[in-house]
């Protein structure tokens, strides 16, 4: 059954009418008044297949998958066989055959494709470790091909480039993550990651502005499970010692800890510093230190105080 539409997009020839009905089966637009074909043998753009679930579409689709920086071969390199296993599905007359088509297929990969399989198989590892977004990953796998073909991977290894350019990348797209937290992820020694880090950013020309604490609040304020109105607070406060030039040559992430840590205080969800210190990955002392220089500079020290008192009396309550 035709599907019929008015739409006001011609007029007849014949009438002058701008009513016309637009056919889908037939191709055709056609006057709704005195029924002359107006336009024939349009273009259906629409696909000629359905499908109802991942299954049918699956089937049925005849493109492959989007090209991504990601793989070593863009993703559109064709493989001869998976493994031993598929040499027995093969008559016995072709294993021969078979057998050496898949060697030599290995044999003719490009030493760089083979370096930058194994370098993206390690991206990937870190990405899903570290929660990070498509956005990151992508941009991580284009600035290691820049580094292979400048042969900047030589004599190093690389893990290290991939854990120092994931360093860069994090800080450059708002979501930094500390040495630390790379360090454990990729099992390289933080010394080994900032100089390969400072070597790939000079040869590249990667400028990396310092870090600002108010790009760590989000994620410290969820491994915290603090409320978003503590994370608003936290960052209000950062913006106001700022003014005061108090967080100026300050570590960011101390300076970002102290600020949770007074925001919780004050929005009612205590946070001792010993469990701010803990979830972070800094010491107590940092985190009294930057706490005092902001409370201090922003004369929020006696209210601060009031509502840590307050709370200590009411679990005081809870226990006895």
């Amino acid at each position: 059954m035709a599907i019929e539409k008015e739409k006001k997009i011609a007029r007849c020839q014949e009438c002058g009418s701008t009513s016309v009905i637009y056919d889908d089966v037939r191709g055709e637009t056609i006057c709704a008044k005195c029924g002359c074909v107006v336009n024939e043998g349009m273009i259906d753009l629409t696909q000629e297949w359905r499908a109802f679930d991942d299954d049918q579409r699956g089937r049925k689709v005849r493109t492959g998958a989007a090209l991504t920086p990601t793989k070593h071969d863009q993703g559109i390199t064709t493989e001869i066989g998976k493994g031993r296993g598929e040499l027995f599905k093969v008559a016995s007359k072709k294993r021969a055959q078979y057998y050496r088509l898949t060697k030599w297929h290995k044999r003719l990969i490009k030493s760089k494709d083979r370096n930058l399989s194994f370098a993206f198989s390690e991206l990937q590892r870190l990405i899903s470790y570290l929660h990070l977004s498509k956005s990151i990953h992508e941009k991580v796998a284009k600035l290691y091909q820049q580094a292979v073909n400048k042969g900047l991977v030589r004599g190093r290894s690389t893990e290290s480039i991939i854990a120092a350019l994931l360093y860069t990348t994090c800080r450059e797209e708002g979501a930094p993550r500390t040495l630390d937290e790379i360090s454990s992820a990729s099992g390289i020694n933080k010394r080994d990651i900032g100089k390969t880090y400072r070597y790939i950013s000079r040869k590249l020309r990667i400028r990396i502005l310092p870090a600002k604490a108010q790009d760590y609040v989000p994620r410290f304020g969820s491994l915290l499970n603090l409320s978003e109105k503590v994370q608003v607070r936290a960052v209000e406060v950062l913006d106001d010692a700022a003014k005061y030039d108090v967080t100026s040559g300050k570590g960011p992430i101390g300076v970002a800890a102290a600020a949770l840590y007074i925001s919780a205080v004050l929005m009612g969800e205590k946070k001792t510093q010993r469990e701010v210190a803990d979830a972070i990955g800094v010491t107590e002392v940092t985190i009294r230190n930057r706490y005092k220089e902001i409370v201090e500079a922003l004369g929020i020290k006696d209210e601060v105080e009031e509502k840590v008192k307050e709370e200590e009396e009411k679990e005081k309550k809870k226990t006895a």
